[in-house]
């Protein structure tokens, strides 16, 4: 499952889009001693809603994200990182506010959402910096008592690290290899994990086409983070109306889809994953996996039988199977392809696996 953990100052709006991105959930559960809510969004995919208009299937199975959002009641940036739920998480999103109203006052006493997302970077950089001098006092002691090549390079990677951090430098930023990544995984660093701010804007702010402002831009730039937009208010109203008002909805606002279904998507392609499909009249499903998956290990996404027993991909792209609306008439003109396992699953695939019994 994949897991994002939302982050944010008080009155950002956090756990108001929590609530709206799980809403097809039960009620939210906590997440051990962390107390989080963890709740399970759908990823928005038209190609799925085709294909299972297509084929009328007994199930339809969307790709899911598992959000995770801190109980109630932490006041400052420090003690909302202090969560494990965080660390565990794949990605953090930061929700910053940037709607006005005297009905709601700012914890800090303005808004000011490239502060407030500095802020909270500022103390995911310092958290990671004492993980990683515990960590860097624990090497120097073992590397003593036993020389090792591997604890020797984790060392020259933690100082790299040491380096970024003492600069106020997040590790995302840092460019490390994937080799060098890896070794870092276990420690779950904060400015290490992919970030995406979702800036929580005024309804008059949506309307006008105004957006964040430009030095927010700046300030992801220098975090190597994204950003996306939403208004949490409009989202409300949203969420209430049947499917046909909600499109009229948005087309009054110049909106091609809901700030929710944006937010899950970026959340989505921020983890580096892709969607691959299954299709037939038993079930329509999405399958998650990261990009640059080989044919082989999508099998394996389904069921370790199929990749243990895989002999052939048959592969078709999601638009080519709609546009001809059969897998006979895909076949027919030679747009079902036969691949091994060493193929790269591209986003949008329908792929049916040959597989030894």
């Amino acid at each position: 499952m994949l897991r994002a953990g939302l982050i944010g100052l008080p009155a950002s709006g956090k756990t108001t889009l929590f609530q709206l991105l799980t809403s097809a959930r039960e009620a939210p559960r906590t997440h051990g001693k962390a107390e989080a809510n963890v709740g399970i969004s759908r990823v928005p995919d038209d190609r799925l809603d085709r294909l299972t208009a297509l084929f009328q299937p007994k199930r339809r199975v969307p790709a899911t994200v598992e959000f995770a959002d801190m109980a109630a009641g932490r006041a400052d940036a420090a003690t909302l990182l202090d969560v494990a739920a965080y660390r565990q998480a794949d990605a953090l999103l930061h929700v910053v506010r940037a709607f006005r109203t005297d009905a709601v006052p700012h914890p800090k006493g303005s808004i000011d959402p490239v502060r407030d997302a500095r802020l909270i970077e500022e103390e995911m950089v310092l958290a990671d910096l004492g993980v990683v001098e515990r960590r860097l006092e624990r090497l120097a002691k073992d590397l003593k008592k036993t020389p090792s090549v591997d604890l020797k390079q984790e060392e020259v990677v933690l100082e790299q690290c040491r380096a970024s951090l003492e600069q106020g430098r997040a590790l995302r930023a840092l460019g490390l290899s994937r080799e060098d990544g890896r070794r870092l995984r276990g420690f779950q660093l904060l400015s290490a994990k992919p970030l995406l701010v979702v800036v929580n804007l005024d309804e008059a702010d949506l309307q006008a086409g105004r957006a964040a402002p430009p030095a927010l831009d700046a300030f992801l730039g220098e975090v190597g983070a994204k950003a996306v937009e939403v208004c949490a208010k409009i989202e409300l109203e949203i969420a209430q109306l049947d499917a046909a008002d909600a499109r009229a909805f948005l087309a009054d606002l110049g909106l091609g889809e809901s700030g929710l279904d944006r937010v899950i998507r970026a959340a989505y392609d921020l983890l580096g994953y892709i969607s691959f499909l299954t299709v037939g009249e038993d079930e329509c499903r999405a399958w998650s996996i990261p990009r640059g998956t080989p044919a082989i290990e999508a099998a394996g996404a389904i069921h370790s039988d199929i990749q243990r027993g895989f002999i052939r991909a048959e592969v078709v792209p999601a638009d080519r199977l709609l546009a001809r609306g059969s897998l006979a008439a895909c076949r027919d003109h030679g747009e079902l392809r036969l691949e091994g396992k060493d193929y790269i699953v591209a986003d949008g695939d329908c792929i049916n696996f040959r597989h030894a019994t």
